[in-house]
């Protein structure tokens, strides 16, 4: 709900508050009796014109309305529907109405004020917060040459469609005042060719002289470069926007501050509903200083306080408030009150937004057509080159466009989708997706070998195992045991004798059966030493299977943040910015109370609030995107604190309370 809503409705609820019948109607029925009075004033709301009158009414209510604003347009349909503006503004005895339709009337008039009221408002409002981005526009020119030159040459065709016309015109009315002096028309067609030479060279002569004129007729060009001028330019413009700003925010303050004043306030309501002659009166003076705003507020002539004492000045002096008018029409006040509110409706208003238009087009940033037309041209003088790049490779950019396609699917598949697959067969012990380094039962077979060689080899060879000839079962069982644990003595004892012959032994072939028992003893070392590290690899297979996934996975984190954040717009992204927008909303509410200059009574100036009053406005619209319902609830009651005049003092401690309590979403 927007700050103007809330004022409505406010306005809206104090009314409803308000007895229909006022003590002003009750004292012109003193003469009669309790019982008799009572039956009078039923009969007078059982009236079909009372009925639609309080349906009209009802209509223009807010309590049961999700929007409390009504457009124009309703506003101007309920007053036309309800006939109030259509009555005679001279009483006669035939034509007199009953206090209680009198009070019902002025409660549909006071009703469709305070509407318009809130249309107003809303309307200044619109007007003032677009001001800053083109105040902005223009600092962002100034700030840099590299932008007044841009600037220059964006505006150059403007400029120099300005100048022909100008000439043109300037060239027209010369030869306009020639061919007058030289005769008709006919006379003009039927001339020689000697005439008509002098008539070519004549009109040569007008327009060089025309151009010589507007080529020196402007001292400031004459001496100014075109980017001095255009920086003058937009100086001058920036100057016009602040002070239309200015102008309008002391109108919106004016307007806030001293419109519809019914000083509400619940512990004193009964004493005020008493008297409803104030009241009218504040109606009355409310709708004549909407029409003085509304009329006075795009007068860029005039300084703040000039613009302020006009206004006033004005409201004081109207000849349509009441103590202004002859006694013979002071009944039929809301017949003139509904007249100026439509006058307001289809004629000031109207007229107010087409003024305003024209000042923010004079002065706010050029068009985007202005703006944009450079790059346009460039682009439309390039398409055809790009066209033809495009046809002459089309073959070449479908090929990219298919090999991108088929390496972003070989991308998935195989570095994402099938290290996916395995880890999930690791996570269900699956045997086909065991890490190993080497066969199974490799090492079981070789090690059964190694066994063979060496018994086979004590066997044959007793003396170098045992002392006797031969060996028993029992000794064989022992050579398998120490076979098993590593321990090849016998081969290595008879390795040993035969290297002292090694010829010899070699003759033999004890050296190179040896020696070929010793390489299988190796292959089994080896084996059990790649075992061991097969083990390891098991135990962190799990590590190695999110290892060969995770590249795959941080590849495509960063490609869809990327895309995301190109084509998408993230919502913390966006959530950022509007923090930053309401962090700068709250510095400029900071800067305007402390660049205030306040009044007797310590209250900001009508402009200053109605400045802060546009920031206050920016501040409830952030606060529904930024904060849950329950923390926007208290945010908006602070915000009333600081909108509302009480005080510098008090403004400032509501607006470091917002820093302080809200910090965490405002960050």
């Amino acid at each position: 709900m927007s700050l103007v809503s809330d004022q409505v409705r406010r306005l809206d609820a104090y009314l409803d508050r308000l007895p229909v019948i006022s003590a002003e109607a009750s004292s012109d029925e003193g003469g009669y009796e309790a019982e008799d009075q009572s039956f009078s004033i039923a009969d007078a709301f059982a009236a079909p014109h009372l009925n639609r009158l309080l349906r009209i009414v009802q209509s223009f209510g807010t309590t049961g309305t999700q929007d409390s604003l009504l457009s124009t347009s309703r506003i101007k349909a309920l007053l036309t529907k309800s006939g109030i503006p259509e009555q005679a503004l001279k009483v006669n005895e035939a034509s007199v109405k009953s206090p209680y339709e009198n009070e019902v009337e002025w409660l549909l008039v006071s009703k469709a004020t305070v509407q318009l009221y809130g249309v107003i408002l809303n309307t200044l409002l619109d007007q003032i917060i677009p001001l800053s981005n083109d105040i902005w526009y223009w600092d962002e020119i100034l700030s840099s040459y590299s932008y007044s030159s841009l600037y220059t040459v964006q505006i150059s065709p403007v400029r120099f469609w300005a100048w022909s016309q100008d000439v043109y015109i300037t060239a027209h009315a010369r030869f306009s005042s020639a061919a007058t002096s030289l005769g008709s028309t006919s006379d003009f067609v039927d001339s020689t060719r000697s005439r008509l030479s002098r008539e070519w060279g004549q009109f040569y002569t007008i327009v060089r002289d025309s151009i010589r004129e507007r080529s020196f007729s402007n001292i400031q060009r004459k001496v100014l470069s075109p980017v001095a001028f255009s920086r003058a330019e937009a100086r001058r413009k920036q100057a016009q926007l602040k002070k239309l700003r200015e102008i309008t925010a002391s109108g919106l303050g004016v307007l806030m501050d001293e419109g519809l004043q019914f000083e509400i306030d619940d512990d004193k309501s009964q004493m005020m509903i008493q008297d409803h002659h104030d009241l009218k009166g504040v109606v009355e003076r409310s709708v004549a200083l909407m029409d003085m705003i509304l009329a006075e507020v795009s007068h860029l002539d005039i300084s703040v306080n000039d613009f302020e004492d006009k206004v006033f000045a004005g409201v004081e002096e109207d000849p349509e408030l009441s103590v202004h008018v002859e006694e013979t029409i002071t009944s039929n006040r809301p017949t003139i009150l509904a007249r100026r509110l439509l006058s307001i409706i289809d004629e000031v208003l109207p007229q107010h937004k087409i003024a305003m238009k024209k000042l923010t087009t004079e002065n706010g940033r050029p068009s985007l057509l202005v703006r944009y037309w450079l790059p346009g041209v460039v682009g439309l003088l390039s398409s055809t080159t790009i066209l033809k790049i495009l046809v002459n490779r089309k073959a070449e950019i479908i090929t990219w466009i298919t090999e991108l396609g088929s390496t972003v699917r070989d991308f998935w598949l195989n570095w994402v989708i099938e290290p996916t697959h395995k880890v999930i067969r690791t996570i269900r012990h699956d045997e086909s997706s065991e890490i190993a380094i080497m066969s199974r039962d490799s090492l079981k077979a070789d090690r059964e070998s190694l066994e063979r060689m060496v018994v086979d080899f004590a066997i044959d060879k007793p003396h170098f195992a045992v002392e006797s000839s031969s060996l028993s079962d029992v000794q064989i069982a022992e050579i398998r045991s120490k076979v098993a644990e590593g321990d090849v003595t016998p081969v290595l004892k008879a390795y040993e004798k035969d290297l002292r012959s090694p010829f010899v032994g070699a003759l033999r072939g004890d050296l190179v059966r040896s020696l070929l028992i010793q390489v299988q003893k190796t292959k089994v070392d080896l084996e059990v030493a790649m075992t061991g590290i097969d083990s390891l690899l098991k135990s962190q297979e799990l590590v190695f299977g999110f290892v060969g996934l995770t590249p795959g996975i941080l590849v495509s984190i960063g490609l869809f943040q990327y895309l995301r954040g190109v084509f998408g717009g993230r919502s913390g992204r966006r959530q950022a910015r509007k923090s930053g927008h309401a962090v700068r909303v709250l510095r400029n509410i900071d800067r305007i109370l402390a660049e205030a200059r306040p009044t007797e009574s310590n209250v900001l100036s009508y402009k200053d609030h109605g400045l802060l009053l546009c920031e206050v406005h920016l501040l409830r619209n952030l606060a529904h995107k930024l904060m849950p319902r329950e923390i926007e609830r208290e945010f908006l009651e602070d915000l009333d604190d600081l909108a509302n005049i009480k005080g510098i003092q008090v403004q400032q401690k509501a607006l470091e309370r917002l820093r302080w309590a809200y910090i965490r979403w405002l960050r």
